[in-house]
């Protein structure tokens, strides 16, 4: 039959229309002059032509917009990841500055009270040979002594002074002593120590004073000490050096005769402990050092630090300069990474006698230092907070020295300062991350996409389309196979499918249903099937579910089934678990299949272990948005091991499905059980045991009676509970469960899914 050949039509506003509608008038014939027919077509063409013009220039103009706003996006992104990393290096360098500072003043502290016991240790010794008495007394190997305290403290260059306590009844005698023991001294120090000036131990006699004395500021002389009060002279120094600027020992100097030590003495008597007094020396101002702070560690005359009438007999003075104690701070050698350092304290070194410390609050500007690390280098900046504010939101404050001492026992208009350190990171620190890689990635993102869009924007738009439409439905394909089935049976799947469409195209029945023979009314192919002799099978049930979904809104009931099997299946996926499916409340995995494992039973108790925790965790959380008692909900569990068939049952809505006589009795484990423990039968105990864990097991106090099965012996597996070890990770440990059945709990053990399935063979 011919067909007929449709009559042609033109565009009409309002629709379409045959062509022979249109009006055909002789223009003799009319008032009116009508144009030729081509002006019509002329007309359409140019609106046409004008519309496309306005859309190329409304593309072109979103292009623009489109590119910019890719640009500045992309910019915007790569800068966050710069200062993202940058943060995350500052943060890395800040908590390295803290713990090695922290470490290294924790050191320094209790070596110097290690240094004062056995100082007393030793004199009460020999000072009971001698039958003499302090402050005679000379320190043996006073060198060797200090050179251990650094490399115990790791404090380069230290400066320490030993200071006996002298009456002015002693004044004399111990004159005469110190001028007896100087040669000694100075001999032994030489030998020890070195000098880098080639000083001589005759050159340093000759430089010290024979009496205890001080300095007269006022005339720039050296006279005798006062005769009145105590006296703290120095009398064992380390390193052997001169006075600044004048070629003086300053043996034997009373240094109560400077106020600020003379505080620092009293606060140490009151306190009966180490004391400090912070940034003490001035700044040095070639930035190149900086003094730090002076610390008074007490020296008694026996070491017993229990005993309450001991009697302080000399103190040991160090100096310690923050600029060498900030040094090698960081694991690196050699850095250009700057972070700043502010050392701040909150008693001001030039506090005001007769001030109450606890009304001085305010850090005075001397009571500020800044200074600078890069790698193994520090640098002084100044005597002033000199960080910059834009890097306040960055801060890392921790305390840097906080000696406890109560405040209450410090002389008044007296205190002892707490130090604390405030880290920020240096702008170098910050421009090491801007790089070029925001521009780069800009100006790459740029022409790509503008190439990109102006060459395939309309062709392949459509191509791209019509192609994700068909990955889109193959991938969701795919996705629901791969989810359904495991990845074995999903490739015999596939290759079953291929074969039976094969076979039809060669016997030519593309009419039949793939794989059925629909005059027998059978499958045309042998069933996917497998018996899988050693497995597990392991059945978690929410207890308190019903009740608790009851009261709850859908969506409520479904928010916490995903969050709950989400985190079991994540388990699952780390242990190799295959996870059958979900009935209800009910979870359903097993080990040993499709991939045989021959801990099957070991891994499955694991896997039921780390559920329980897992639910602890959860159940909580989720408290606050699924509203009370949510943190109730607790898993039962139960596994059996034993033989298994398993395969996909082929119709509408096929699966892979386990069948057996261990779904069964796996399935009366978990409704025969507790909330929040894991039973497991006498099959499963035996593979524990065999594979020595039998430690694991907890036998149940009483036979189980099991429907089809009659009694049983079954057992409780010890559930996991967290132990955090200082200075180690997480450790799991078993925890002890008790064998006594709760009865009375929230919920019976009647109250599972039941049986597993329909039929009397499980699924």
């Amino acid at each position: 039959m011919k067909s007929r050949e449709p009559s042609p039509v033109v565009a009409k506003k309002g629709g379409t229309r045959h062509r022979s509608d249109i009006s055909t008038t002789d223009p003799s014939t009319s008032g009116e002059q009508t144009s030729p027919p081509t002006s019509f077509h002329q007309h359409v063409a140019t609106k046409e032509e004008k519309n496309v013009v306005r859309a190329k220039v409304l593309v072109t103009l979103i292009l623009l917009m489109a590119v910019c706003v890719v640009a500045t996006f992309t910019y915007l992104l790569v800068a966050s990841q710069d200062r993202s990393n940058f943060e995350s290096q500052f943060t890395g360098y800040a908590s390295e500055v803290v713990t090695v500072s922290n470490e290294k003043t924790s050191q320094l502290f209790n070596a110097l009270d290690a240094f004062s016991v056995s100082i007393s240790s030793q004199a009460a010794r020999e000072l009971g040979l001698r039958n003499s008495r302090w402050p005679f007394y000379r320190i043996p190997d006073w060198s060797v002594r200090i050179q251990r305290l650094a490399q115990l403290t790791g404090v380069h260059d230290p400066s320490l002074t030993f200071h006996p306590i002298v009456q002015q009844d002693e004044r004399k005698e111990w004159e005469d002593f110190a001028n007896d023991a100087y040669p000694i001294l100075y001999q032994d120090a030489v030998e020890r120590e070195g000098d880098k000036n080639g000083t001589t131990a005759k050159e340093f006699i000759d430089k010290t004073i024979p009496f205890i004395y001080e300095l007269d500021r006022e005339n720039f002389a050296f006279v005798p000490a006062s005769e009145t009060g105590e006296l703290l002279p120095a009398f064992q120094q380390y390193p052997l050096k001169f006075f600044p600027l004048l070629p003086v020992m300053p043996m034997s100097i009373n240094v109560l005769s400077y106020e600020e030590t003379s505080k620092l003495f009293r606060i140490t008597r009151a306190v009966k402990g180490p004391t400090i007094h912070s940034f003490s020396i001035p700044v040095d101002l070639d930035k190149t050092k900086a003094s730090g702070s002076q610390i008074m560690q007490p020296v008694y005359d026996r070491a017993d630090t229990a005993d309450e009438n001991r009697k302080m007999v000399g103190v040991v003075l160090i100096q310690l300069n923050w600029l060498d104690y900030f040094k090698n701070l960081f694991l690196e050698e050699e850095s250009d990474d700057g972070v700043i350092v502010v050392l701040k304290t909150i008693c001001p070194s030039n506090l005001d006698s007769g001030l109450n410390v606890t009304e001085q609050t305010t850090v005075a500007p001397d009571s500020v230092v800044t200074y600078q690390i890069d790698g193994s280098t520090a640098i002084i900046l100044g005597e002033e907070d000199l960080h910059d504010p834009k890097y306040d939101s960055l801060e890392v404050t921790e305390t840097f020295i906080d000696l406890g001492i109560d405040h209450s026992k410090v002389p008044e208009g007296l205190c002892v300062p707490t130090l604390t350190l405030h880290i920020y990171p240096s702008e170098t620190l910050e421009k090491k991350f801007e790089t070029w890689n925001r521009a780069i990635y800009t100006s790459v993102v740029v022409v790509i996409f503008s190439f990109t869009v102006v060459v395939f924007l309309l062709y392949d738009f459509v191509v791209r389309r019509l192609q994700r439409k068909v990955m889109d439905r193959i991938n969701k394909q795919d996705v629901i196979v791969a989810n359904v089935f495991p990845s074995a049976i999903r490739d015999r799947l596939y290759e079953a499918q291929r074969n039976a469409l094969q076979q039809n195209q060669m016997v030519g029945e593309t009419e039949k249903r793939a794989g059925f023979d629909s005059e027998e009314g059978t499958l045309g192919a042998a069933p996917l099937a497998d018996l899988f002799p050693n497995t597990s099978v392991v059945f978690a049930d929410i207890a308190g579910f019903t009740a608790w979904s009851s009261a709850r809104e859908p969506q409520q009931v479904f928010t916490l089934l995903e969050n709950i099997y989400g985190g079991l299946d994540t388990i699952a996926n780390q242990m190799a678990i295959f996870k059958v499916e979900t009935v209800g409340d009910c979870y359903v995995a097993a080990a040993g299949l499709p991939e045989p494992m021959y801990n099957h039973a070991v891994v499955a108790c694991k896997f039921a272990r780390e559920a329980l925790k897992k639910m602890k965790e959860i159940s909580p959380l989720m408290e606050v948005t699924l509203g009370p008692n949510t943190a109730a909900l607790d898993l039962r569990i139960g596994i059996h091991s034993g033989q298994v068939t398993a395969g996909v049952l082929r119709g509408e809505r096929s699966r892979f499905q386990l069948f057996g006589d261990t779904m069964n009795t796996a399935s009366r484990m978990e409704s025969t059980g507790e909330r929040d423990r894991i039973q497991v039968t006498q099959a499963t105990a035996d593979l524990l045991k065999e594979a020595g864990y039998e430690k694991w097991l907890i036998p149940r106090s009483n036979r189980t009676f099991v429907k089809g099965k009659g009694e049983m012996q079954t057992y409780w597996v010890r559930k996991m509970k967290v132990v955090v070890a200082r200075g180690s990770n997480l450790k799991s440990e078993m925890s002890t469960v008790d064998e006594t059945i709760d009865t009375d709990g929230e919920e019976s053990a009647g109250e599972s899914s039941g049986e597993y399935g329909l039929g009397s063979e499980g699924i």
